[in-house]
């Protein structure tokens, strides 16, 4: 079955960087389009940013510039770098993936941002 797994989530100091991984299986990976998306408690899910499975990525605004979404096919992997991390980025963050038209999540990793 399509499992997603994040990690890397934790405690940093606003201005810092935080590299999110999703570790992928269950699904051909590279034929698959990834997105991430955070949540706040109370609050909706917020596009964060997504990559095809040709590597073309787009992202939200709120984290454009900052946030780099990259893959790599052979390890079935895909990854977040976040810098410049500001508290509003404080957030549940998941890693999505779509499998023949059904959408599945991660179980979300906890990012804090603040001094």
């Amino acid at each position: 079955q399509v499992q997603l797994v994040e990690s890397g989530g934790g405690l940093v100091q606003p201005g810092g960087s935080l590299r999110l991984s999703c570790a992928a299986s269950g699904f051909t990976f590279s034929w698959s389009g990834m997105n991430w998306v955070r949540q706040v408690p109370g609050k909706g899910r917020e596009y964060v940013g997504g990559i095809t499975s040709t590597s073309v990525t787009a992202y939200g605004d709120s984290v454009k510039g900052r946030f780099t979404i990259s893959r790599d096919n052979a390890k079935n992997m895909v990854y977040l770098q976040m810098n410049s991390l500001k508290p509003e980025d404080t957030a549940v963050y998941y890693c999505g993936a779509t499998v023949l038209g059904v959408v599945y999540w991660g179980q979300g990793t906890q990012v804090t941002v603040s001094s």
